[in-house]
């Protein structure tokens, strides 16, 4: 990776990364804007992928205000098919915290990375990964969930990231459960319902508002150190 990433000009560099995972890699794709002071990394939701087109475009938002992104699979190629037939990974949110973590600890010791404020973008189960992640690790920012399931996270009342919980004005059952989580965060916390969007935001115009919302937080809780 080119070691002198901050200095590029606009727009951000791309790049394939590979994160060492215990005995296994994942792939993942980084973005970098010059003289970016922070960095988000998303966790994608049950049955998809760095790949997913509404994390990019989020991504893409985030990258526009001066923020890296970091986008990788939390599951294998071979974990992947397995999870498509029996779809126990998806839900097992320990594993995939542990992925999340993983990926953080690669961050904070790639060298063209060095002192970037981190956060967190999660959507459905990568939403509860994040959480979890962040419960364990004080130096965790800021928190963004996207129609999250956050019913399935742990220990959320440890986290200490300032956490934004947007959910859809359709998804009922998922607003139930976000307001569940809120009331147990003992952080700074904001929860924001789009009206007329469902689970997957995907009317028109209500994912733009997702990343706005998103851009917005991150661009507030990442601000570089005096």
């Amino acid at each position: 990776m080119n070691k002198n990433i901050h200095s590029v000009a606009m727009p951000p560099t791309y790049g394939e990364v590979l994160i060492p995972c215990g005995k296994t890699q994942l792939k993942g794709d980084l973005a970098v804007p010059a003289n970016a002071r922070g960095i988000v990394l998303f966790a994608h939701g049950s049955g998809s992928s760095r790949r997913s087109s509404r994390n990019r475009f989020v991504a893409e938002q985030i990258n526009d205000i001066g923020l890296a992104t970091l986008l990788f699979d939390l599951l294998t190629p071979q974990e992947a098919e397995e999870d498509y037939h029996t779809g126990e990974l998806r839900f097992n949110i320990p594993f995939l915290a542990g992925r999340l973590r993983d990926a953080t600890r690669w961050v904070r010791e790639e060298a063209s990375l060095e002192g970037l404020k981190i956060g967190y973008f999660g959507a459905s189960t990568g939403a509860a990964a994040a959480l979890t992640a962040a419960s364990s690790d004080p130096a965790i920012e800021a928190v963004v969930s996207r129609g999250g399931r956050t019913d399935l996270a742990t220990e959320v009342e440890n986290v200490q990231a300032a956490t934004l919980l947007i959910v859809g004005g359709l998804d009922r059952t998922v607003i139930r459960w976000n307001e569940e989580t809120y009331s147990h965060l003992r952080c700074e916390k904001m929860i924001s319902v789009v009206e007329g969007a469902s689970h997957l935001f995907e009317e028109i115009g209500k994912l733009e508002e997702v990343a706005e919302l998103a851009a917005s937080w991150f661009k507030l809780y990442l601000k570089p150190s005096k």
